[in-house]
């Protein structure tokens, strides 16, 4: 029974496989496929792909079994995978090729590094052999003291409480009514004027104030009058906001309720007149901001781990930048100082490059110091919540985006207290970005010229020259080219005014 239930089986079986194979040939001669669940069409191939899967399928002596096992053993049918396999070329662009959408050019920017290292490892080799080993920490504080026994600068640094206390107690006076506004307006203006001229007149006539000294005095009192400028400014707001709407504000509008959803439940909210006091004050001057308001943001709490690093890496970073500049800087601008007493322009430009290098550098070490390490030092300390010092301005595609990003406080400031009401007033939004410039060149100068005591009006001109140098990139150039040109700016242009203050001191002071 069995052997004729085979016999009887067998037979079928084979007709049903060949049916199958028979198919496969079918669809191989161009015919359709109906396979079980009504399996998709097949894309013809051209007449010479047929013959040759023919003459493979006919390589098989006519065996059935052996035609099966391909079919199984291969994925797909073998039309399939002989038209794949002759299909190498699609239609696409080149990675280089804008059209090509690719963007990850991560290896080449590793590249540009590892040149970079480089090439400054060769200049620093070569500047070891040919000056050997300048670096002396001792020295550094002759830059700030000519006499161990006077402290000028420092003096004059705490000189300028008379200047905090001032407008505190004009402030104070204000808001009780004993004194008009205009008045206290006058008051201000007077103070803040002093804070400007008191200190540019001692190091002018005081011998014993070191160009370095002179500098720090100076950058704390401009730091100083901006701040006190927005003090005024503020509870100024303040006052004119209670007056409209008599005693049922509790807060002002220039500073809006701060939601305590960060965690920070023991600072309560003041108002105004509430803040006039020392604390208040003090906490502001210390604040790394510029922008005065009743409430600030604040920090849970004081982080001591990220405290220790950020001041490990002033420690680090202040080294660092002491080191270059004594032996890398110093060397190449005595070296710069004959080509100029010359007039031999060629070597006058090759000068100027050679330090804009090094300068560029120290220039952005600076910058890491400054706005991340140091600011976010004394916020931690402070437990100040805003930490936004800086923005993306390394991706700056135009110069109005550099100057609004790198340096987020004067930016803020600007905004706020001299643009903006510029704009109210009906001033032109040209205009007010030109008197913004023009400010920003007037401190530039303030903070060079004074300290050494020799008038050039580099700076000035450096930063004015970004007038018409923002109007071009932003015409002109987009995309990558207008980084290229920002970036072109920085290393070439303002730290060559820069360079050539501190060439000219050198001539003046160290000519023989």
């Amino acid at each position: 029974m069995s052997e004729r239930a085979e016999m009887t089986r067998g037979p079928g079986a084979r007709q049903r496989r060949t049916t199958i194979s028979g198919g496969v040939k079918q669809q191989a001669n161009g015919g359709k496929s109906h396979g079980v669940g009504g399996e998709k069409k097949q894309p013809p191939c051209s007449g010479k792909k047929v013959e040759e899967t023919a003459r493979r399928l006919h390589n098989n002596n006519g065996n059935p079994g052996q035609q099966n096992t391909e079919k199984h053993n291969k994925p797909g049918s073998p039309v399939d995978q002989i038209c794949e396999g002759l299909s190498c070329h699609v239609q696409q662009e080149s990675l280089l090729s804008s059209a090509s959408g690719y963007s990850n050019y991560r290896g080449i920017l590793n590249w540009c590094v590892v040149m970079l290292v480089l090439s400054n490892a060769r200049l620093f080799l070569e500047n070891i052999i040919k000056y050997g080993i300048l670096v002396d920490p001792i020295q550094v504080v002759s830059l700030f003291l000519k006499d161990p026994y006077s402290w000028p600068a420092a003096c004059l640094i705490i000189a300028s409480n008379v200047f905090i206390l001032a407008a505190l107690y004009t402030e104070r006076r204000l808001a009780v009514g004993t004194l008009s506004e205009s008045i206290g307006f006058i008051l201000h203006i007077f103070n803040l004027t002093s804070l400007l001229i008191f200190p540019s007149a001692t190091v002018l006539t005081v011998n014993s104030v070191t160009p370095v000294g002179g500098v720090l005095s100076l950058v704390v009192y401009t730091v100083l009058f901006l701040k006190l400028y927005s003090y005024q400014d503020t509870n100024r707001w303040c006052r004119e906001i209670r007056q409209a709407k008599a005693k049922k504000l509790t807060r002002s509008y220039s500073c809006p309720s701060v939601a305590q959803s960060n965690g920070s439940a023991m600072h309560t909210n003041v108002s105004y007149p509430g803040n006039l006091t020392h604390r208040d004050m003090y906490y502001f001057v210390f604040a790394p901001t510029l922008c005065y308001q009743l409430n600030f943001p604040r920090s849970p709490r004081i982080r001591k781990g990220f405290l220790l690093r950020r001041l490990f890496e002033m420690v680090f970073f202040m080294q660092l930048l002491v080191g270059l500049i004594q032996q890398w800087m110093v060397p190449t601008i005595q070296n710069s100082m004959k080509p100029f007493q010359e007039m031999d322009f060629s070597r006058m430009v090759e000068r100027l490059l050679k330090l804009a290098v090094p300068n560029h550098l120290i220039w952005l070490i600076f910058f890491y110091w400054f706005f991340h390490s140091s600011m976010n030092f004394v916020a931690e300390l402070l437990q100040f919540g805003d930490r936004e010092f800086y923005r993306d301005w390394w991706n700056s595609e135009t110069v109005t985006y550099f100057w609004a990003n790198w340096n987020i406080p004067v930016h803020k400031w600007c905004l706020r207290h001299f643009y903006k009401p510029m704009l109210r007033k009906g001033v032109n939004k040209l205009v007010a970005q030109s008197a913004v410039f023009l400010l920003s060149a007037f401190f530039h100068e303030y903070l060079v010229s004074v300290p050494l005591k020799m008038f050039r009006l580099w700076a000035f001109m450096g930063m004015m020259a970004q007038v018409p140098l923002a109007w071009f990139v932003g015409r002109f150039l987009n995309g990558i080219y207008g980084n290229a040109a920002v970036w072109m700016s920085l290393i070439i242009g303002q730290p060559v005014a820069v360079l050539m203050y501190v060439h000219d001191y050198y001539v003046i002071h160290y000519s023989t």
